[in-house]
């Protein structure tokens, strides 16, 4: 019987200060600090990676609050996540605690990106923060990217950092990013997932300066809803195909050979989902 393909689940924007009213011991309130709930969602159910696409501990990334909020949540499947940095991250110099907690499944922490291969998909962790790891064109990151990408031609590839590109929320687009996105689109990148935006959205593919290429382009998700609390949506940007920001939970992602299906899972007791299937391009 052949194989099933790997899954792998991302979200970002997770763990509540613990010394902040609202960590309730770290079961949260209503509408703030589900870390614990949405954690729930991966612990025992067999994905192959967690991308955690930063802002993992609030409010500024110390060693002792990932170890009193995070660690006892979503610590629970360290083993097999794959940091991306946050802006709270480096809240703390040089995102110190960040690097600390996670060793060397961080990379290297004057960079804080890396690649690794999951089934036939090759995937890259990116530093979204662009004042201490430079993001433009023709810095050490961009071209370290193209030429990751130039290296592993996979006929299925993944990016993802923290601070989107595009997004309809309260921090919106962020053109800082746009040279990565366009090395990730031209290098053959077909998915960017990324969090800052307390929210969920999916959007159409497109090029680096926002124009429908449903050919070529990437697809990329806003995955904010890992726990710390919700941002309201603003008037949908161009491509925007759904925007929730109600509801916390994960993006899971199934790795086929040539293709993908993504799910939104909500945590227990939620009801919306988001679902569909697309080919490689």
């Amino acid at each position: 019987m052949p194989e099933a393909p790997p899954t792998i689940v991302a979200v970002g924007d997770i763990a509540c200060d613990p010394t902040s009213p609202n960590f309730n011991a770290g079961a949260g309130l209503v509408d703030t600090c589900h870390q614990q709930a949405t954690s729930d969602l991966v612990v025992g159910n067999g994905d192959a990676a967690f991308l955690a696409l930063g802002d993992l501990q609030y409010e500024t990334g110390t060693y002792d609050a990932f170890m009193a909020s995070y660690e006892p949540s979503w610590g629970r499947v360290k083993d097999i996540t794959r940091p991306a940095p946050g802006n709270h991250e480096y809240y703390t110099e040089g995102a110190a605690g960040y690097y600390r907690y996670f060793g060397a499944a961080a990379g290297d922490p004057a960079k804080g990106y890396y690649s690794f291969d999951i089934g036939d998909w090759h995937l890259v962790a990116l530093n979204s923060n662009c004042d201490d790891v430079p993001c433009a064109a023709g810095g050490e990151q961009e071209q370290w990217l193209r030429a990751d990408l130039a290296a592993h031609p996979a006929a299925c590839t993944l990016a993802y950092w923290h601070h989107p590109r595009f997004s309809s929320g309260e921090h919106g687009d962020d053109a800082r990013l746009t040279d990565l996105f366009r090395a990730a689109d031209e290098g053959g990148v077909d998915i960017v997932l990324n969090g800052h935006d307390h929210h969920y959205e999916r959007f159409a593919l497109q090029d680096a300066d926002g124009n429908a290429d449903p050919a070529e382009g990437v697809r990329a998700f806003v995955v904010g809803s890992g726990g710390k609390n919700h941002y309201a949506a603003t008037t949908p940007v161009a491509n925007s195909e759904l925007i929730e920001a109600g509801t916390f939970g994960v993006l899971r992602l199934t790795l086929h050979p040539s293709r993908y299906d993504w799910a939104f899972v909500p945590e227990a007791g939620a009801t919306f989902t988001d679902s569909g299937s697309h080919d490689c391009t």
